[in-house]
């Protein structure tokens, strides 16, 4: 008769060790090859620059336990607090523009809405977001938040908004790159220590030039004290709305300007 295995799991993690074998479904490789866009189980592609359900699911599954409180600084159109719901998570959003915050009200289940997320329009570098923030997780009787999640802009790549605040319209790298410091140490100070941030980001070209956002992001991470835990490329075909009809443009551009058209982004992971 088959001994009775014990259940192993870890200190962030619903994961159980002792049935490694049965989490087919969990990535642990460095390269997400995503065909396409998950469009289930709430799930929709309305909104330019959000990132796909599966990176939530992904990192969730990963890197918090059932009840365990996501904080998402750059909540967007919701596509993380809609897998939390699903996935038996709590979250907290933080959204700069009103109306995406009042969008993402309207996507999600009434009981969820007053149980287990809370939704903040504020700027995610301001001390007000770390505030309302820290209030929020009061509320939900929790004194850090345990996974923490940023999708920036990726510079000015897309324009989001036309808010001061919004860091699509910084007139450089390096003054998006000191707004996102701001948020990154919201996003520190506010989490548990012991637990796990992810940063989804791209790279960008400038005058004729590779700018390795993704990288100086990262730095920029690990300035405010997280450790880099790994980095994952993912590819981007499939997400974006209107490059299709480009394609031969931006083929055209890549040839006659001896650069290569981004396939891919990162999805960072770190710990405090």
């Amino acid at each position: 008769m088959e001994a009775k295995r014990h259940k192993r799991k870890l200190e962030y993690s619903d994961i159980d060790l002792s049935r490694w074998k049965e989490y087919e479904e969990i990535l642990t490789d460095s390269l997400w090859i995503m065909s396409s866009r998950q469009n289930t189980n709430g799930h929709v592609f309305d909104y330019h620059g959000n990132f796909i359900p599966q990176i939530a699911n992904q990192t969730f599954q990963r890197y918090t336990r059932e009840c365990d409180i996501v904080v998402d600084w750059f909540l967007g159109s919701g596509t993380s607090a809609i897998e939390a719901v699903n996935l038996s998570r709590r979250l907290i959003g933080v959204e700069l523009k009103p109306e995406m915050v009042e969008h993402v009200r309207e996507k999600l289940p009434l009981e969820s809405l007053e149980k287990n997320v809370r939704l903040i329009n504020a700027d995610s570098a301001s001390d007000k977001a770390r505030a309302d923030v820290n209030n929020a997780l009061r509320e939900m009787q929790a004194e850090k938040a345990h996974l923490a999640v940023l999708h920036p802009p990726y510079a000015d790549i897309i324009k989001f908004s036309d808010l001061d605040a919004d860091l699509s319209n910084c007139s450089s790298t390096d003054n998006f790159l000191a707004g996102f410091k701001r948020v990154a140490q919201n996003a520190f100070d506010t989490l548990e220590k012991g637990r796990f941030a992810v940063l989804v980001i791209g790279d960008k070209y400038s005058a004729g030039e590779l700018d390795p956002l993704g990288f100086k992001c990262m730095q920029v991470m690990n300035e405010v004290g997280f450790r880099t835990k790994s980095i994952i490329v993912k590819n981007i075909e499939g997400n974006e709305k209107g490059k299709g009809k480009d394609s031969n443009l931006w083929r055209y551009r890549a040839l006659s300007g001896g650069f290569y058209i981004f396939k891919h982004e990162y999805v960072m992971i770190f710990f405090k």
